[in-house]
């Protein structure tokens, strides 16, 4: 990745074969996992023209699935959704049992590889193949890809969708920017320290950044490290679980260190290890931090909230010569036992191609629509966060240049490792090198390695 280079209207019922409705055992079986099911489709499901209730499971404080679904409704008034909604950090936790016990049409989905082992996922190849899915281009969903019966992620069968290709990077109040004669964004990591000193000199917090509760935030700023000093392929195959690989490497030594020094210099919030996401975008909003590590599922926010007065970069490279591009689709996935497989596909393909949809996807949240390369792009109003993140996830998606969050590695890594270790990395309890071996001495016992 190089600086500047860098994310229906018809209605009738189709009736699938005998094949795909045998196809649709509980946990455990292979029926939802076969590819068989492919063949059985010949023609695009819908959600037909009976009243249909979906059952949703998404995450609290995102606006967009919910803009997307009251959407999808008034264009199609049979379809009425039930939603549910918790923390990410609860959905972390329950996507097995709840996807077991009471399979939801559509499901925000904290990582796939288990729940792909454990055939909790239906298998989207056919719908994929009718809709034309594949056709778009594979960085897309690549990161939703994996073997049936488990396996490295980023290639084999389709197991999940995403309502939209985010990217994260660094937002920034442009009021305190200016404080500390920061005109321009920071091009270089040496750059980038410098406007953190200058910002802890000025009395002004650095970075506000959310550690607190089972999913904490420091994974972000160390991971946007990660890249500055290495490049993202390691990075990917440690995440996807190809064999071999490892978080430990010399360049990633170099980042968690590095986060220990901005640790120890005091560029964070005292009690970021009791700050959840919502304390910390409270405080950004307050203008109580420069800097703060996030993604552009909160630039539409942003735009409302802080007209103007917030920008946006990709994070800078050691030397400059690259940016770090952590770019992931939102991932929703369909219940191997969903009752309405066919209309959740159908709302799926909706939300990447139908003009509203990714009106919303834009305007709510903030960030790239999935679908086709030539899909056209809603108008975005110059100088805002919105135009900011959407040109960075352009570049990355044509640079083919994205990287998935290390968190996303196996079902418990982030809730079980990366986030107790950097717990005890801010409070002094851990070192860089321990964090490291911990996490990666944590993950083999979780994959088997």
């Amino acid at each position: 990745m190089r600086r500047h280079s860098y994310r229906r209207t018809a209605l009738g019922l189709v009736v699938l074969a005998a094949t795909l409705a045998s196809a649709c055992g509980g946990p455990g079986e292979s029926g939802p996992q076969s590819t068989d099911t492919a063949a059985a489709l010949t023609e695009k499901p819908t959600c037909g023209k009976e009243p249909v209730t979906m059952s949703a499971y998404f995450e609290t404080g995102f606006p967009m699935p919910k803009a997307l679904t009251d959407k999808f409704s008034a264009q199609f008034p049979n379809v009425k959704w039930e939603v549910r909604e918790d923390q990410f950090a609860v959905i972390t936790q329950n996507a097995p049992r709840v996807l077991a016990d009471d399979p939801p049409d559509l499901m925000r989905l904290p990582q796939v590889s288990e729940l792909v082992k454990d055939n909790l996922l239906k298998n989207l190849d056919g719908y994929a193949k009718v809709f034309g899915w594949d056709s778009w281009p594979a960085s897309q969903l690549e990161q939703l890809r994996m073997k049936p019966g488990g396996g490295a992620r980023g290639e084999g069968s389709l197991f999940a969708m995403g309502l939209n290709f985010s990217v994260t990077g660094v937002l920034y109040n442009k009021t305190l920017a200016e404080r500390i004669g920061m005109t321009s964004a920071p091009t270089t990591l040496a750059e980038f320290d410098d406007a953190l000193a200058k910002a802890k000199q000025a009395n002004i917090t650095p970075i506000v950044q959310f550690n607190g509760g089972a999913t904490g935030g420091f994974a972000f700023p160390l991971q946007n490290l990660m890249a500055s000093f290495g490049e993202p392929g390691p990075i990917n195959d440690w995440i996807f679980q190809k064999p071999g690989a490892t978080i430990d490497t010399l360049s990633n030594q170099k980042a968690a260190q590095h986060l220990a020094d901005w640790i120890k210099a005091g560029y964070f919030d005292r009690d970021a290890n009791a700050m959840d996401y919502a304390k910390m975008m409270s405080k950004f909003q307050a203008g109580e931090g420069l800097f703060m590590f996030n993604g552009d599922w909160e630039s539409g926010n942003l735009d409302k909230q802080m007209p103007g007065k917030v920008g946006f970069f990709p994070f800078p490279a050691e030397k400059g010569d690259k940016v770090a591009a952590m770019s992931a689709p939102l991932t929703f996935g369909i219940a191997a036992n969903a009752k309405h497989a066919d209309c959740a596909a159908f709302f799926l393909d909706w939300v990447a191609t139908n003009a509203d949809a990714r009106e919303i996807a834009v305007a709510v949240g903030g960030s790239h629509p999935m679908g086709p390369a030539d899909a056209p792009m809603p108008e975005v109003k110059k100088g805002t966060v919105t135009a900011e993140t959407l040109a960075a996830g352009a570049a990355i998606s044509q640079d083919n240049g994205a990287m998935d969050f290390i968190a996303n590695a196996t079902g418990a890594i982030y809730a079980k490792s990366w986030t107790p270790q950097l717990q005890k990395l801010f409070a002094g309890e851990q070192t860089a090198d321990g964090l490291l071996k911990s996490v990666q001495s944590d993950y083999e016992d979780q994959v088997g390695s």
